[in-house]
């Protein structure tokens, strides 16, 4: 059974670090590629981050290059999402993904209907 269990969320203020981790199970990470969405109250759930696991390529939405950083440890099968220099407008819910590997096309990295299997988030709020 393929699941994935977000951890890492919190409260933390403006400015601050938070590292968010996606452990899966039922599957191997080794050849998929793993989704990072948020979704804050009221707006669509977006794209923020992904790699994929094939060959390593990572993928970030342009508010969060240069703050986030995406990886992976294949031997512990969980995925990391190292956020720093946090907004007020990171707050959000923060949802791991997991792509078909035969399907993943990483133009579409941020497209929700390419995910397969989604985690039950894991909340994030940046406040003073």
């Amino acid at each position: 059974q393929v699941q994935l269990v977000e951890s890492g969320g919190g409260l933390v203020q403006p400015g601050g670090s938070l590292r968010l981790s996606c452990a899966a199970s039922g599957f191997t990470l080794d050849y998929y590629a793993i989704g990072w969405f948020r979704q804050a109250p009221g707006k669509e759930r977006e794209g923020v981050s992904c790699i994929s696991n094939s060959d390593g390529s990572t993928y970030y939405a342009d508010s969060v290059k240069g703050r986030f950083t995406i990886s992976g440890d294949n031997a512990k099968n969980t995925v990391y999402l190292q956020m720093n220099s946090l907004k007020p407008e990171d707050t959000a819910v923060y949802y791991c993904a997991t792509a078909n590997p035969a399907r993943f096309s990483g133009s579409r990295w941020y497209v929700v209907e390419e995910y397969d299997y989604w985690g039950q988030g894991t909340q994030v709020t940046v406040s003073s």
